[in-house]
């Protein structure tokens, strides 16, 4: 339990920054759902659209500190592979 006054008011400030960050992770998993449920669908267009909005989603989350840069490129690239697979 924390002692000091400075103690409890960072307690305070970790549980805000973690709902917004889990907020934000969230979201950044929905706009990977929709990729993929678009890439199942086969329907091209949409794919491209939502895998556009996905990738500005996830780098925007990395900036904000949610995820390492590497993992949201990563996810981006394979993401990125897979769309380009459906048009190939």
């Amino acid at each position: 339990m924390a002692n000091t006054a400075s103690a409890k008011k960072m307690v305070r400030k970790i549980a805000r920054r973690t709902a917004i960050n889990k907020s934000r992770r969230s979201r950044v998993r929905t706009f990977i759902k929709k990729v993929d449920a678009a890439i199942a669908a086969g329907d091209n267009g949409k794919a491209r659209d939502a895998l556009v909005k996905a990738e500005s989603e996830m780098m925007r989350a990395v900036n904000k500190g949610v995820f390492h840069k590497n993992t949201a490129s990563r996810k981006i690239s394979r993401m990125s592979a897979r769309v380009k697979a459906m048009s190939a």
